[in-house]
Formats: structure tokens, sequence, C-alpha cells
């Protein structure tokens, strides 16, 4: 099972899509979606959680602390928290574990499990950095939305697939949703 979590920085996008895409390969997922990342939704993309729903196993509330997934004697394989808010990475950074998306990474990076964060902020702020470093030193991937241009995207769907397949990658799922390096300029 894949734990995605949705939060309330531009760019949830990404997230659908990966949800979309986990769907269409029949990965077991569980959804958590931010307050924020909810009017974002909306405003950004035009959609609702209903329809994010249709496309997960299950679906918990960010504010609830009491979900199975909470506990390492839950069992899943992954969590990817995509877009990811630096109010986010600072929690989970710090041991903060006010609400499910912080509590579930929390356990993530104890149990030693997979955790990608996928941040969505430009620029950087020193904080936002040692940050992010703290979470790679125990263990989580830091995977910036920062799309490639040498397979010469034609749309913004490119770009889309281009992040969503590296986290793919990262999870070790197969997948072809971006034409790889060869090597050589094309």
């Amino acid at each position: 099972m894949i734990i995605v979590a949705i939060t309330g920085a531009s760019g949830v996008i990404y997230g659908v899509r990966l949800l979309e895409v986990l769907k269409e390969i029949q990965e077991e997922t569980t959804l958590l979606v931010t307050e924020p990342a909810q009017i974002i939704l909306e405003y950004e993309m035009g959609i609702n959680e209903e329809y994010l729903n249709g496309l997960v196993n299950r679906c918990y509330s960010a504010d609830d602390l009491t979900t199975t997934i909470n506990s390492g004697s839950c069992r899943f394989d992954s969590m990817v928290i995509v877009p990811c808010t630096m109010k986010t990475i600072s929690a989970i950074a710090d041991g903060y574990a006010s609400n499910a998306v912080t509590r579930t990474a929390d356990v993530v990076l104890k149990e030693r499990r997979n955790l990608v964060i996928v941040p969505r902020e430009t620029p950087l702020r020193s904080v936002h950095l040692e940050n992010m470093l703290k979470i790679s030193r125990e263990g989580g991937v830091i995977l910036p939305a920062m799309p490639a241009f040498y397979h010469r995207p034609e749309k913004i769907q490119d770009m889309v697939d281009f992040v969503v397949g590296k986290i793919l990658d990262v999870l070790k799922i197969d997948n072809h949703l971006y034409q790889r390096w060869q090597g050589e300029i094309p």
C-alpha cells in the first residue's frame, strides 16, 4: 500500500496525476488531503475531494490522528507527500506530528519505510534546506518538482508526467511516463 498526502502547496496536479497512474496500475492507495489542499485543488484544477476519493482505496481526514496509518503496526510500504508545503516539511523534520500527514510521515521514518517528499516552493530559505536535509538524513527522499526538458515536453502534462515518473522510479514502480535520457543529445 502507498499512502499519498496532498498538502496546501501549488502543484496539486502532481498528486492528482500520481493517484491516476497508481489507480491505472491497480496499486493499493490511501489518501490524505489537507484543508488548504482542498482549496487549491478547486482553484488550480477545478476538482474536489470526491473526484480523488474515486482514485483511491481509502481516504482519511488529514486531521484524524486515530486512523490506522498513524501507527507503526499498520502495514504499508511507502508514503508520498505531493506537493509538500514547507510547513509540513518543518513539522516532519522536527518530529511535530500534529496531524495525520505529519504523524504518518513520522511513522514512516521511525519504521524505516519509504518516504518521498515533493516540495513545491521557490526560492528556498536556508531553513527550508536544513529541514529537507534533516529528513534526508533519516532516510526520506526529497524529490523537488523540477521537470526536465531533454525529452522536449510539448504540453504541461509532459512535464507533470516527468515528475510523477521520477516519483514512481523512487518507489521502484516500472513506468513509461517520460522518455529517459539516452546518453546523447537526440
